[in-house]
């Protein structure tokens, strides 16, 4: 009879497979013996099934395609031999899992093996299931993984937890029948148990409230054992570097962190224990640096006491004085969680941090910026801007925008005097090149119109900064614009803060035409210059004539702004020459706080109108312009069906299809208004909604007269709390008004801040413009928003909100709903 050869064994496979030269050599191998091997599988009395399945897994793992194998799994599960289930478990565990029916015929050979006498077998059924349980797989077995929890050997024990913790994780309403089990664990003292038991114990107080609360009771339970293992003796079985089972230690202290959040009484049982792992833990080894950055964590999550705090905090400036640039990264990330929950302490460490910002690695460098924002307070903020203008100057370029968005925010809030102020910003613009930000600039342009006492002092600096180098652009920008606005001040010879500088009018056009011809320049410069160059028209005497004749040449520029620019200032010449010095006087101060426009990027209104669904942690996206200049007013017409009155000649534009039925999509059955215009308007749109309700909107965020107005919080998550005032309309019974105050109390800022709202439909609500769109960290700023909700059917009022933001990089979008309104709102 004829015999088949033997095949080729798993180590000759591997070395054919490494010696092959090409990827098509490896291909050819691997096809060759994959063919060799469905022939054996064939084969009813193969005596080589493992060793060929054991090739096939080999073969797996290198990315080629194995399953043909799953049913030889399954043969070799069923066999009686401990050497076959070793292979054919194996094979299950690579080759199967829930998304394919072959993996529910395991289940029968599953629950024979959990029975079987031998607890190396048990094991194997054990790691089995924990690894490919699917739903109907955890249900069938959990009662038999629960008998096996009870059982007195610690080798099958600990591994049938795991299972258990598999099972929780893949069908949390198991989670029940495991309780009683589980609350006997923590007095084994197998060690092995212990860390398992901790595990499950962290699994099942994550995933219920309920039984997080019935946990509580064993902290004393989780402390005795804490304590044992720091004053336990030298034990070679569990020593790690002098440190008595880490591992151990910090799925403990992990665990406390759980069941010690928002419980004084839990917190106060683990004061003590904390203090001595954190006194006694040797640092010298990483195994002691896991266990005090667990420490940290866990005083920080849970309500500790003052002392504690400090003491942890000092624990990561010892992380940040260490060689290895892991550690120090991992101190700065965390001082970053914690400045707000003790910011006296952190400070203590402030010139460390410093020193980070000069480290060699880009990470570090950029954990060290982050925090040494958050840092910045009245008392070190000349110091503070002095280090961090030097790291601008040296930085990555990626860092620069935002190092630049930060020093103008940090510089506003806690400026010392207006001329520091005016300098630090004229530095950073001369510092920072191109990175600057586009708001930025219209940002330091506010700045300095609103600091008139200055305005000498700041065009002639300003001049002579962009005298010689015009490489900057927002510098270039911001200086075109004051020699523009304050021409007459630069050539006065006069100045307060300083020697005064004498220029003459020659000299200042000489500037603004080099940058109108230097090909450095970028357009909107050169737009900058056009403009300032006309304005000076109304500001100097003796060289109208020399300005209009530069003007007068862009007339056939190939940019087409510029052309159009030179064109109407031209005709300003010739047909309004009357008009001129009337539409060349100088801007009135624009409206609105600068702080509150601290943007990190650009766009900084979003209309849900034109958004899809959005999926979680993205960002919605910011609309063009075209489709922020739809008024307000238009806006609520649009949403109320309202047909415009005959005389007015505006026609509204159409609204985005898709948009409606996306928001519909996205917040049920609700209607709504999105944020009409940015933040910062120089005049208002008119109120048709006032029209329709029969009263007067006030755009100051102020309560309208009546006493006791409700307050409740709408949103509070991830630092960001949202809070509503509630109260009636004095003149207008059916209309209450809401006063929305947003705040962030995280150590670093929020910005692209838009907060939304939508009603039902039997309802119509105007959303008023927001102060503002960024967040200051710490509770140092706040964002304010009127909302008037109109409810002729005087039903109960529900609100649906929706709020995003971007920080530290992330964006974040958020949805809530509010239906604890009173009753005296309507009724």
């Amino acid at each position: 009879s004829l015999t088949m050869t033997t095949p080729k064994r798993l180590r000759d496979l591997i070395r054919e497979i490494r010696s092959a030269r090409t990827a098509a050599d490896e291909r050819a191998v691997v096809q060759k013996e994959c063919a060799s091997i469905r022939d054996s599988f064939r084969d009813q009395d193969n005596t080589y099934k493992c060793r060929n399945l054991a090739k096939l897994l080999y073969i797996h793992m290198l990315g080629y395609p194995a399953h043909f194998g799953q049913l030889e799994c399954l043969k070799l599960i069923a066999s009686a031999k401990f050497t076959d289930k070793r292979i054919g478990y194996l094979g299950a565990m690579l080759l199967l899992d829930e998304r394919q029916d072959v993996h529910l015929l395991v289940t029968n050979s599953l629950k024979n093996d959990l029975n079987h006498q031998t607890q190396y077998i048990q094991s194997l059924a054990l790691c089995t299931l924990g690894t490919i349980c699917s739903v109907e797989m955890s249900r069938d077995l959990a009662g038999e993984i629960e008998k096996m929890i009870k059982s007195s050997n610690a080798y099958i024990k600990k591994k049938a937890i795991l299972c258990a913790f598999c099972i929780i994780r893949k069908v949390p309403d198991l989670m029940e029948m495991f309780i009683p089990a589980t609350r006997s664990l923590l007095n084994e003292k197998n060690h092995g148990v212990l860390l398992t038991a901790v595990c499950l114990i962290t699994e099942m107080c994550e995933k219920s409230p309920d039984t997080l609360h019935h946990f509580r009771k064993v902290v004393p339970m989780l402390v005795r054992i804490l304590r044992n293992l720091i004053m336990a003796g030298y034990s070679p079985e569990h020593d790690v570097f002098g440190v008595s089972n880490p591992f151990l230690q910090v799925k403990i202290l992990r665990l406390l962190r759980i069941l010690g959040k928002n419980d004084t009484d839990a917190s106060e049982t683990m004061n003590d224990i904390l203090a001595q792992v954190a006194t006694n833990t040797d640092t010298s080894k990483n195994v002691g640096h896991a266990i005090l950055y667990e420490i940290v964590l866990t005083i920080m999550g849970i309500k500790s006491e003052a002392g504690l705090r400090v003491l942890a905090v000092n624990i990561l400036g010892r992380f940040l004085l260490n060689n290895d640039k892991n550690i120090r990264y991992v101190a700065l990330n965390t001082l970053l969680r914690v400045v707000q929950a003790d910011y006296n302490a952190v400070q203590r460490h402030r010139t460390t941090i410093i020193d980070c910002l000069k480290d060699a690695d880009i990470s570090i460098r950029r954990r060290a910026m982050e925090l040494s924002f958050a840092l910045v307070n009245t008392g070190n903020i000349r110091g503070m801007m002095k280090e961090l203008l030097d790291f601008l100057e040296n930085c990555d370029p990626e860092f620069k925008a935002d190092v630049c968005s930060n020093i103008v925010q940090s510089t506003e809030k806690y400026s010392p005097t207006k001329r520091w102020h005016i300098d630090t910003v004229m530095k950073m613009l001369r510092v920072a090149g191109s990175y600057v930000r586009d708001d930025i600039v219209s940002i330091l342009i506010q700045l300095i119109a609103e600091t008139s006492e200055l305005h000498n002092y700041t065009v002639q600096q300003l001049f002579l900064l962009i005298k010689d180098d015009i490489h900057q652009p927002s510098l270039v920008q911001v200086a075109l614009w004051c020699i523009g606005e304050y021409g007459e001040k630069l050539i006065s010879g006069v100045c307060e803060e300083d020697e005064p500088v004498q220029v003459s009018e020659d000299e200042v056009i000489d500037v603004l035409e080099k940058v109108l011809t230097h090909n450095y320049s970028t357009e909107v410069s050169k737009e900058y210059a056009m403009t300032s160059l006309m304005k000076l028209t109304s500001r100097f005497r003796t060289s109208v004539g020399r300005v209009k004749a530069v003007i007068d040449a862009y007339g056939g520029s190939t940019h087409v702004e510029l052309q159009q620019r030179s064109v109407e200032y031209s005709n300003i010449f010739t047909k309004y020459e009357n008009m001129r010095s009337a539409l060349l006087e100088p801007m009135p101060l624009i409206e609105g706080s600068r702080s509150k426009n601290v943007l990190a990027n650009s766009e900084s209104s979003t209309d849900l109108l034109n958004e899809g669904n959005i999926p979680n942690g993205e960002s919605t996206t910011s609309v063009k312009a075209k489709n922020i200049n739809n008024t307000e007013s238009q806006n609520i017409l649009d949403l109320l069906d309202v047909v415009p009155p005959a005389g007015n000649s505006a026609n509204p534009a159409p609204p985005p299809s898709g948009g409606a039925n996306d928001l519909l999509d996205l917040l049920g059955d609700v209607a709504t208004i999105s944020n009409p215009a940015p933040p910062v308007k120089p005049t208002p749109a008119p109120n048709l909604l006032d029209d329709l309700m029969g009263g007067d909107t006030t755009h100051n965020n102020q309560m309208n007269g009546n006493d006791g107005p409700y307050k409740l919080t709408a949103f509070d998550k991830n630092g960001l709390k949202v809070e509503l005032t509630c109260e009636r309309d004095n003149g207008q019974a059916n209309v209450t008004i809401i006063n929305v105050k947003s705040t962030n109390s995280t150590a670093t800022t929020m910005s692209d801040y838009i907060f939304q709202a939508a009603v039902p439909k039997s309802f119509q609500l105007q959303l008023q413009s927001p102060s503002g769109s960024t967040l200051p960290p710490m509770n140092d700023g706040e964002v304010t928003q009127v909302i008037k909700v109109n409810n002729p059917q005087k039903q109960a009022i529900r609100l649906r909100i929706k709020v995003s933001y971007k920080q530290n990089g992330n964006n974040v979008t958020d949805i809530g709903e509010v239906s604890s309104f009173p009753s005296t709102l309507w009724q």
